[in-house]
């Protein structure tokens, strides 16, 4: 069997939940560019719409991510990113929710990108599994925002 084939046959590619996300953000990236120049959008209202469309469970969570993240720094723009609530600085994604239904995980996660100025030596976390929201979970998250938003 030639070697493309065997390779071709091991890769599973996306799951459909991948497959769904990546189709939602191409749909977010097309409705972005269709909006007339100076024309703006509610992106707060579009974050909050995706916050609502969610199970009960991720939606607890997500709107009290929310509130926490908008807390810490009011200055982060919310827009959603794959179809899930996300929070910009200058135009970039620097921390993001996803929710378990999403792709069918056994929980949330709360997110940062590269853009985030978390380093910590060689290594440190860029994501966190949320199940619940304790009084130190959410004094983290608000810490953790405001340090990676600075």
């Amino acid at each position: 069997m030639p070697r493309t084939q065997q390779s071709a046959e091991k890769h599973e590619g996306f799951t459909a939940e991948e497959r769904a996300a990546m189709k939602e953000h191409a749909a977010e990236l097309k409705t972005a560019a269709r909006r007339p120049r100076g024309a703006k959008a509610d992106p707060e209202a579009e974050v909050l719409a995706k916050i609502a469309e969610m199970p009960a469970a991720d939606r607890v969570l997500a709107e009290r991510v929310h509130a926490l993240v908008r807390a810490a720094a009011p200055h982060l723009t919310p827009r959603t990113w794959y179809g899930m609530p996300a929070y910009a600085k200058d135009g970039k994604v620097l921390c993001f929710f996803q929710s378990a239904a999403k792709f069918t995980s056994r929980y949330a996660t709360f997110g940062f990108n590269d853009v985030a100025a978390l380093d910590d030596g060689t290594m440190w976390p860029t994501a966190f599994a949320l199940t619940e929201l304790t009084a130190a979970a959410e004094a983290r998250i608000s810490e953790l925002v405001e340090r990676a938003a600075a």
